[in-house]
């Protein structure tokens, strides 16, 4: 059994001040989901006295919409919701994960793959997200200049406690397999380019949502593999539609009106679990942060991995 460390700052020095992040992909605006995040992670933050980064996750060009980003910023801003740092394009970190990318293969941890979709289709297994790749090419020793490069996957069972789901645990060779850090056309895979950033910007604690436990464990992996030491991690329900569909750009889910910020806000902190007073329903955006920050309990955020939202939208 992997134990995932716990985080204790660069070699082994008393851990730094609380730093957490918000992470969008700028493919569209932000939605009730993706506000809920921002505003859980915002508070943790604030409780801990702590810092709150901004990170732009727009390396995915094929998905990312020139305009999203700016339009994001400003959504964050008519919510209150303001980044201590300037934010960080990971656009702009290419060189950065190289040099990550090339110590995984100078250590032997990656090897190539060749291996078309439709062969992965054929001949992979189901796994927690998403088929796992059934090892063909570990062996064969292809010139990296060949497809995607794919991180080995160490035996047994990886495992962290999250904050707000509890004890976690994968068996990492049967449930995920070996994954790719770097695709075919060169650019690196968003579990390699987040640990990298998460490295970079001495983040303390990850807080996001519960549909990416899984990426967890692959970043988790990562870092093992580059003897870095892991954030803590809080994962909160999703919200999804009432036939159990999360809120999200692919379901079409409506962006946050900011004519609305403090409506939209006490509505996260309903499904946060912290009760704000009705009268907040309709007051300023300051009121309703003020509140929040003076009340904020982070252990009522369900345990849950999703709610229903169907009579908020």
């Amino acid at each position: 059994m992997i134990e995932s460390p716990t985080h204790t700052g660069a070699a082994g020095n008393p851990k730094p001040r609380y730093r957490g992040r918000f992470a969008p992909t700028p493919s569209g605006p932000l939605h009730l989901g993706s506000l809920l995040t921002a505003l859980a992670s915002w508070l943790c933050a604030r409780a801990a006295n702590g810092s709150w980064l901004l990170r732009i996750d727009d390396l995915d060009r094929e998905r990312c919409d020139p305009s999203a980003s700016a339009q994001i910023l400003r959504q964050l801003e008519a919510h209150g919701l303001l980044w201590d740092e300037a934010p960080r394009y990971q656009s702009a970190q290419l060189d950065v994960y190289a040099v990550a990318l090339r110590a995984l293969r100078d250590d032997g941890k990656l090897y190539a793959c060749d291996c078309s979709r439709a062969q992965l289709r054929e001949r992979a297994r189901a796994g927690r997200d998403g088929p796992v790749y059934d090892g063909r090419c570990r062996g064969r020793r292809l010139d990296f200049e060949t497809g995607a490069w794919r991180l080995k996957v160490a035996a047994g069972e990886r495992r962290f406690e999250d904050g707000w789901q509890g004890s976690q645990g994968c068996r990492m060779p049967s449930e995920i397999g070996d994954f790719v850090v770097r695709r075919r056309d060169g650019i690196p895979a968003y579990q390699l380019a987040c640990v990298v950033d998460e490295q970079a910007q001495d983040i303390t604690e990850v807080v996001r949502g519960a549909d990416l436990l899984a990426s967890t464990f692959m970043q988790l992996e990562v870092c093992s593999a580059l003897a870095q030491t892991a954030p803590r991690y809080r994962h909160l329900p999703v919200l999804v539609t009432a036939d159990g569909r999360k809120l999200s750009k692919q379901t079409h889910a409506p962006a946050v009106d900011t004519a609305a910020a403090a409506h939209n806000l006490w509505l996260c902190l309903r499904w946060l679990g912290q009760a704000p007073p009705q009268e907040l329903r309709r007051g300023a955006v300051d009121d309703v942060l003020t509140w929040a920050r003076a009340n904020w309990d982070a252990a009522r955020v369900p345990s849950t991995a999703c709610i229903k939202v169907e009579h908020a939208l």
